[in-house]
């Protein structure tokens, strides 16, 4: 696929992933914002190039496209290519390439659509049910697997992906289809749908989101007031618990949604749960469901959150643990929960402008959504742990991967959820870069990019950001298109940016995390620039998550780094490592960073001896050898070839966290 350079779209202020129609602040459109050379702009490129094409070919390969073809001609039967929710992985593909076109204007990626689409069309049924997995012959009926069949989940994913159409080139047959597969949703499970019929919901969240944007871009309340009962509805413990180990908590369905503290069960069911409540809350005005969700994602970034943003402890049910329950071996962290943090983060940002939603976003993005694709844009990793024992075996490329757990990334897996996931998300990144509120502009996350926003009193602010961000801390903004009158700029300052500086109007002043504000009447040419500190810096754990008591990880910006076991000295085990913390880490060649360490003599035994004794090899009296470790930012782990990893490192010496 040809690349072709951003093109504004007849509507500029158009291709928005996520529009309320009531928030605090309003997300750019595709034509508002335009990325330049950097970082995020050549994933994007990476993507339109390779990966769209490559999870095509692979949907193809397996024979998912091909369902279609089937359940259209009436030629399905008991066996039949991929999971229950193969269709979504269609849709998601379908919503990524609509979005490219709105972002590039790429008549490769208009192709795709509208060949998906033509696809997809003849296997809708007369009253809008689409899915090839049930209701068709030698099929299950329909919705007769609400727990696991997938069935609204899909429905969503497909409404979804008619939204990116509508916003991105108007209405086309994509949008007739969704609507008619509204319909039929909203007569199977309306308001009148009695007790007697069963459970009321699906068992995996998304039908809610897609109602809720496709009810916005229409117009159609209605599908928004069925996405709020599908909310209402679940935490009632209405869904079969005993289809899997964790019970009805895996589907969110045992406690009502404005009521939990604390996300739980499966990772991604919970967060695009929550990104429709946030969703619902914002379309109807509904403080205490939005403040549910604030809560809910405050106590688990406290407690249940990964270094990396990852959500996810436990390989069962891809999901979240206890809290502090966070081991780096055993983190789970599905490429696609990223993504739905990603998803709810934002939404919490538009509806009340607090930047630590912003910087979750900023360190989710980096450590998990970049981390998952390989650099050529046609390998993944599903799951992403913290700590790598053994190095993984390199595939040929030509093979379906049956685990989710794997040392290398894999060009498709059996549960291909993750490729087009990431593939939707990185389409669109650029319009996560800022957002416009009544009378200010807010940069959030640092990219080179022209940026021509409409604020919400109607007035225009555009500017041009510079930066080499995160290879180094300096963005300059350019003001292009000064409002007349007093506006308001803010950059986004991170968590652990302590000590940046702002310089603006000749003036030069510290400013603390959170958002650099500059209040005034801007002139056309002028300069403000936001220096953040960007050494490497060593960072320790709660002493509460028991699994990294002890240890100490390297950060340098928003980048999280690792150990690979491919850069020891020769002969060195990655697990008798052990980082030296009273010598700061140091910039090295390349992003990469230099720490000292040791390599340890370990305690050894006699055979048979339990690995437990009065020396650990870890005390403080010079054991082991010196050595100095070189650490990779960990989006690019495994890049080099199959190599043990590990993000936390034994750390001496190693004082408690104040």
């Amino acid at each position: 696929m040809t690349v072709h350079e951003p093109t504004a779209p007849a509507d500029p202020r158009g291709g928005r992933p996520v529009v309320p129609s009531r928030s605090l602040h309003r997300p750019l459109g595709q034509g508002e914002i335009a990325l330049g050379p950097g970082f995020w702009k050549a994933m994007q490129r990476t993507n339109a190039a390779a990966t769209l094409g490559h999870c095509e070919a692979w949907m193809e390969r397996l024979g998912w496209l091909a369902n279609f073809d089937r359940a259209a001609t009436g030629t399905t039967g008991p066996e039949r290519p991929g999971w229950s929710f193969s269709d979504s992985e269609v849709y998601k593909l379908l919503e990524a390439a609509a979005w490219e076109y709105g972002r590039s204007g790429d008549p490769a990626a208009d192709r795709a659509v509208r060949r998906l689409t033509e696809r997809i069309a003849p296997a809708q049924d007369a009253d809008g049910y689409l899915n090839t997995c049930f209701g068709h012959p030698g099929r299950p009926p329909r919705y007769s697997d609400l727990e696991t069949g997938h069935e609204l989940y899909c429905t969503g994913h497909l409404l979804q992906a008619a939204v990116a159409r509508l916003r991105t080139v108007g209405p086309d047959p994509l949008t007739g289809i969704a609507r008619r597969a509204a319909d039929q949703v909203c007569a199977e499970f309306g308001p009148e749908r009695g007790a007697e019929a069963g459970p009321g919901v699906g068992g995996h969240p998304e039908i809610e989101l897609g109602l809720v944007e496709l009810g916005r871009t229409l117009g159609e309340e209605r599908y928004i007031a069925q996405a709020r009962l599908f909310l209402d509805r679940r935490g009632r413990g209405t869904l079969r618990g005993d289809r899997v180990p964790s019970g009805s908590s895996y589907f969110q369905d045992d406690v009502p949604v404005r009521d939990a503290q604390v996300w739980r069960g499966h990772a991604v069911r919970a967060l695009y749960l929550a990104a429709a409540a946030a969703d619902v809350a914002a379309e109807q005005g509904d403080e205490g469901l939005r403040e549910a969700v604030e809560r809910q994602w405050s106590h688990t970034v406290e407690r249940r959150t990964h270094l990396t943003g990852g959500m996810g402890s436990r390989h069962q049910d891809e999901g979240f643990g206890e809290d502090w329950e966070l081991p780096a071996d055993r983190a789970y962290c599905e490429s696609c929960a990223g993504v739905a943090s990603v998803m709810v983060s934002w939404r919490l940002f538009l509806a009340t402008g607090d930047m630590r939603y912003a910087d979750l976003m900023e360190r989710t993005l980096y450590n998990v959504v970049a981390a998952a694709p390989s650099a050529d844009g046609r390998a993944f990793f599903y799951a992403n742990p913290l700590h790598q024992r053994a190095a993984g075996t390199a595939g040929d490329g030509g093979e379906v991967s049956p685990r989710a757990e794997t040392g290398v990334r894999a060009p498709w897996f059996d549960v291909s959820c993750c490729p087009t996931n990431l593939a939707r998300t990185l389409a669109v990144w650029h319009t996560y870069a800022a957002a416009a509120g009544r009378r200010e502009l807010s940069v959030l996350q640092y990219a080179s990019a022209r940026i021509h926003a409409e604020l919400g009193d109607g007035r225009v602010f555009g500017v041009e950001v510079e930066t080499a961000y995160p290879a180094d801390g300096e963005v300059t903004v350019r003001v292009a298109e000064p409002p007349e009158g007093t506006a308001v700029l803010r950059l986004r300052v991170p968590a652990w940016a302590e000590g940046a500086v702002l310089e603006e109007g000749g003036r030069r002043r510290r400013v603390g995390p959170g958002a650099a504000v500059v209040e005034r009447e801007f002139a056309r040419g002028e300069v403000v620039r936001l220096r953040l500190p960007m050494g490497p810096r060593f960072t320790r754990p709660d002493p509460r998550i028991d699994a990294v008591r002890g240890c100490a990880a390297v950060e340098r910006g928003p980048l999280v780094y690792c150990a690979e076991s491919i850069d020891l000295p020769e002969g060195a085990d990655l697990d008798r490592l052990v980082v030296d913390t009273s010598a700061a880490p140091v910039d090295g060649d390349g992003g990469r960073v230099h720490v000292r360490a040791r390599i340890l003599r370990g305690p050894g035994g006699p055979e048979g001896t339990l690995p437990y004794g009065r020396s650990s090899g870890t005390d403080d009296d010079g054991a082991g050898e010196p050595a100095e470790a070189v650490l990779t930012p960990y989006h690019q782990w495994a890049e080099r070839g199959p190599t043990a990893m590990r993000v936390w490192l034994p750390a001496l010496p190693a004082p408690l966290p104040r």
